[in-house]
């Protein structure tokens, strides 16, 4: 009887288009789940708390989500170098995506699915992934909205690797009956070759759940056995960390370590682990491990692996820390506080959180600018040059904090993103600009306050009476703005365009009463411009308020059109009318 042969367009090229397909399907499932889950993923960082469990679950439920464990530490890497996340949260994460990872081994199993009866039928991936491909593309190519195109996209990617594993299984199952082959896997049976070799091969791919799935393609051929199998699905784990460990090149010290305890993490568990395989195989004859290895027990395998190393390790997160500490050093005379990076572009691959990751900045630019315009206004009582460099300092920070916003929101609307993530960019591009505003007015008034200090104006007191009601108004205005743009306060939102109306009434009664006395002799001309600058910033800053507002309102409802939220709020508006009265009695002169 003749024996099979494995010849380059028979199997070699069938395998290496059945492996195309199984990379780019698992790449379109997870950039598919992670735009669907979105908001999802932000909740789950939102909730993480520096405790071991917490952070662990939360590793594990974001690769469970996103299907990678190289792109769950990836995007760990990028939390810790932008502040994100400390380095100890940092650890448990990892150690939770190791764990996450070994769903897509589960779900490939099911290639193995065997038997005639219809449950067992149903399950096999040639059943239904073909059902799948068909939802996947009307979805895709018919729908106009992007969460469908995003599930089409899941359905899609999944189909697509499972028509890629059965490709695989399908070219190398002649390699059972090629006498080479099998002494080829033979040499696995060494466990230290078969930690290299699944270490290799996954370093080269840069994905362990895609090596996972050669693997378990691989044993369809009955060459591969269970006790050869064990050490290759140990060194799939330690070659996954190249992944993190590029993508920690120019980063802080912070994220470095990151990267260097995911691998400290797998490089010690798996050490251990394969000790005792060592020894426990040397002392005792184990039968199952010589029997043939198929999807389910590698994915079995796989996960047993995964959770014991874990087991193991998290008690030791405090080494892990200690261990990255002494590889990524401080350097000699270092106060260990580094210049925290305000936004991390790896962050971009994961659109929520990078849009979350803006907000969190944007709100630091708002504290910077309303901190600015206030402190200007203390300086007209009484000027303090302290005080007036910090509003200097403060201002250039807004302008950096825009340039860096700006330009972030800009590169990320090149990547795919969802609705409610598009509109949050939107929105972040348009207040950013008022903000910046914001703190030049503040730079304008200390100016003014700077003018009357050295010039030696003097103010009445019924002038001074009247930029003290008109700086409350400014400041409540301040205050319901930061309010509403960090926390998304749409009550304080919609009170914001009626104090935005009494302060304009204010600057006309109170340009009008100082005209008065300048007719009268009371305040000289010199005064009076500096006033009206006074006034005239204020009542700007007031606007750019107004501005925020509108848009925070209009953006809640999915729509921005300004002009269309001034004539809505003012016209016939009961809330309107109610809130002005209240702040014109409050604020009158």
């Amino acid at each position: 009887m003749e024996t099979p042969t494995f010849d380059f367009f028979n199997n070699v090229l069938p395998l290496i288009g059945g492996l195309c397909l199984f990379l780019f399907g698992m790449n379109i499932m997870g950039d598919g789940l992670e735009k669907s889950a979105g908001s999802s993923l932000k909740s789950l960082l939102t909730k993480l708390t520096s405790g071991k469990v917490a952070g662990f679950l939360t590793g594990l439920g974001v690769t469970s989500v996103i299907q990678s464990s190289s792109a769950t530490t990836v995007m760990v890497v990028g939390f810790v170098n932008s502040g994100i996340m400390t380095l100890k949260q940092a650890i448990n994460v990892i150690m939770g995506a190791n764990v996450g990872t070994t769903v897509t081994a589960w779900i490939l199993s099911l290639a193995g699915v065997e038997g005639n009866v219809w449950y067992m039928q149903i399950l096999k991936p040639t059943s239904f992934t073909p059902i799948l491909a068909l939802i996947g593309i009307g979805l895709t190519m018919l729908s106009k909205k992007n969460k469908h195109k995003d599930i089409g996209s899941i359905l899609l990617g999944f189909a697509t690797l499972m028509f890629g594993m059965d490709a695989m299984s399908g070219a190398v199952e002649v390699l059972k009956e090629i006498p080479e082959f099998q002494n080829f896997m033979i040499m696995f049976q060494n466990p230290v070759l078969g930690v290299l070799a699944g270490a290799v091969l996954t370093g080269i791919i840069q994905s362990s759940s895609a090596s996972v799935g050669i693997l378990q393609a691989l044993s369809s051929t009955g060459a591969v056995t269970i006790g050869a199998s064990i050490p290759i699905i140990m060194g799939q784990n330690i070659g996954t960390c190249v992944t993190a460990l590029i993508s920690s090149v120019g980063t802080n010290r912070n994220a470095r370590r990151a990267s260097i305890v995911h691998l400290a993490f797998n490089v010690i568990g798996t050490t251990i682990l394969l000790a005792v395989y060592c020894v426990v195989t040397a002392i005792v004859n184990i039968e199952v491990l010589s029997g043939d290895a198929n999807e389910l027990s590698i994915a079995i395998c796989h996960s047993a692996f995964n959770i014991i190393c874990t087991a193991i390790m998290l008690p030791m997160s405090g080494l892990l820390e200690k261990i990255s500490y002494a590889i990524v050093r401080e350097p000699k005379g270092s106060n260990n506080k580094e210049k925290k990076v305000e936004l991390d572009e790896r962050l971009m691959e994961t659109p929520a959180i990078a849009i979350n990751q803006c907000h969190v900045v944007a709100s630091q630019m708002a504290d910077v600018s309303m901190n600015a315009l206030k402190s200007s206004l203390t300086l007209l009582d009484k000027f303090d040059d302290e005080i007036a460099e910090q509003v200097k300092t403060d201002e250039t920070a807004a302008d950096h904090y825009e340039d860096v916003i700006g330009s972030y929101l800009v590169k990320l609307s090149t990547y795919p993103m969802s609705d409610a993530d598009s509109h949050e960019a939107n929105k972040l591009l348009f207040v950013i600009g008022d903000l910046e505003r914001i703190s030049d007015h503040a730079v304008n008034i200390l100016r003014s306050a700077d003018e009357i200090k050295t010039k030696d104006i003097k103010l009445t007191e019924p002038a001074k009476n009247e930029i003290k009601a008109i700086t409350g108004a400014v400041s409540e205005i301040l205050d319901l703005t930061l309010d509403a743009f960090v926390n998304t306060n749409l009550d304080a939102a919609t009170s914001i365009e009626p104090l935005e109306e009494v302060i304009d009434t204010l600057k006309v009664q109170l340009r009008a009463n100082h005209i008065l006395r300048m007719q009268k002799g009371e305040c000289s001309i010199e005064a009076g411009f500096v006033w009206a600058d006074i006034i005239t910033n204020l009542e700007r800053v007031s606007d750019h308020c107004s501005n925020i507002a509108g848009c925070i309102i209009e953006m809640s409802h999915d729509r921005m059109d300004i002009h269309e939220y001034y004539n809505r709020t003012k016209h016939g508006n009961p809330q309107f009318e109610s809130k002005h009265k209240e702040y014109a009695a409050k604020y009158a002169i």
